[in-house]
């Protein structure tokens, strides 16, 4: 938890599988929380089993809440660009289905601009050299994924796809934003 008696602000990213996103969010200095968890589907409080079915509509995602003193909405984006292809639809790398989609899920007009914004910035430097993907919609339908999705990497380093999929995600994260990962 922050020390920071700042308050402190939600957003909720789906970056494909929601191990590879929260790890990566757990290790940013500012973040204060990161939750697994389903959003934006029409059924309420799925079942993981449901989610991967591809159709209940809901994303596999990360509520990440961070004290906006010491890192901005901006910054968080920036890093969630970063560490997952936002130009490919509905997968990631061998994971593939509408569950895995890229998408910011704003729950203020102020993060809608912003998103918008970055990714607008993204998409005139040519960076990926293909459109963005990324689905930017008002939260809806969230609920928080099952105990054990929860600190999954962290619990689980040495599970296959821990070590081969999520393990160089974190790495890139570290290399890239040195500066901001967590002491």
């Amino acid at each position: 938890m922050s020390s920071s008696s700042s308050p402190t602000e939600t957003i909720v990213l789906g970056g494909g599988c929601f191990w590879c996103t929260e790890a990566v969010f757990d290790r940013v200095q500012g973040v204060v929380d990161v939750e697994s968890g389903y959003c934006n589907g029409q059924t309420v409080n799925p079942s993981y089993e449901q989610v991967c079915t591809g159709r209940t509509g809901h994303a596999e995602v990360v509520k990440v809440e961070f004290d906006p003193a010491a890192i901005s909405l901006r910054e968080i984006l920036e890093i969630f660009f970063v560490v997952h292809d936002p130009t490919s639809l509905n997968r990631q790398g061998n994971d593939v289905g509408t569950q895995y989609r890229s998408g910011i899920y704003f729950t203020g007009d102020g993060q809608k601009q912003v998103a918008e914004g970055v990714i607008r910035e993204i998409e005139a430097s040519k960076t990926y050299g293909s459109p963005i993907v990324t689905e930017v919609a008002p939260l809806a339908n969230y609920s928080a994924a099952e105990a054990y999705h929860q600190d999954y990497f962290l619990n689980n380093p040495n599970q296959g796809y821990c070590a081969f999929v999520v393990g160089p995600k974190v790495e890139k994260f570290q290399k890239t934003f040195a500066s901001r990962v967590k002491a």
